[in-house]
């Protein structure tokens, strides 16, 4: 970006109100957006934009621009951290259903709830859209179900497997078996997927039992206790707790047509 037309842009600048730190950062960021490329919209987002920043939270740049490439950019700008997201408007656009069908909607997320600092049509256009997506429920499918339901229970399953014999590695599987069953029971729930830092908290709001089950795992030292809590997770959250019977749908694959076959004799 020209010299005239950083200044421009920056002038039409609009800015959250911050604490003096955060606004400082925030400011040497756009700086150096403007320096680097030609943005046609700007969103700050994140926790510390929404006040509800950690002491090691970043500050999340969306930023729009017209050229043919996306990147990111991971800086400091003085003592805060900086994560910078370009996009042209078609990567963006390619984002809602992606991120819908995994249940994370990151970018609209960014885009809905950030602070517009360099606002434009465009950027408009983009928040409208990414507010529709945010309103649509991103439920799993009957196989996509079954699936993270397995997924969790064998899990579970390998850390009873292994408990006698290798106790560490049993309570490691244990971990990643309640985080797999958590994660299931707040994605069927809600249909999205919550901030990691935000689990237990999303649990509270909606899953007190599961929430009371989930923190004791995490609480109690005894290798037996936590196998009790696991169980009594798996009870609430998956209906399983280790191998169970399924079938998953018949899926077509491509296979080569006769004459090709033919060519090949």
């Amino acid at each position: 970006m020209s010299p005239g037309a950083h200044d421009d842009a920056l002038a039409r600048c609009r800015w959250p109100d911050l604490a003096p730190r955060y606004a400082s950062a925030l400011r040497a960021a756009v700086d150096f957006v403007l320096d680097r490329f030609d943005p046609l919209g700007i969103v700050a987002a994140g926790s510390i934009v929404r006040g509800r920043g950690d002491p090691s939270s970043d500050i999340d740049l969306f930023v729009i621009h017209g050229a043919p490439y996306k990147q990111r950019l991971q800086r400091w700008f003085g003592d805060v951290p900086a994560e910078i997201f370009v996009n042209p408007p078609a990567a963006v656009r390619g984002y809602w259903a992606a991120e819908h069908q995994r249940g994370r909607p990151s970018a609209a997320h960014m885009l809905v709830t950030g602070f517009p600092v360099l606002a434009s049509p465009l950027l408009d256009e983009l928040k409208a859209e990414a507010a529709a997506w945010l309103a649509k429920r991103s439920s799993f499918t009957p196989g996509q179900d079954t699936w993270e339901r397995y997924s969790a229970a064998t899990l579970l399953e390998d850390a009873i497997d292994v408990a006698e014999r290798d106790p560490v590695m049993a309570s490691a599987l244990l971990a990643e078996a309640v985080l797999a069953m958590v994660r299931y029971r707040l994605r069927a729930r809600d249909g999205v997927l919550p901030r990691v830092k935000e689990l237990f908290a999303e649990l509270d709001r909606g899953d007190p039992e599961v929430a009371r089950a989930a923190r004791r795992f995490f609480e109690v030292a005894a290798l037996e206790e936590r196998i009790a809590a696991a169980h009594a997770i798996a009870d609430l959250c998956i209906g399983a707790r280790g191998f169970f019977a399924w079938e998953s749908e018949r899926i077509p694959v491509e296979t080569p047509d006769d004459s090709s076959s033919r060519d090949l004799r």
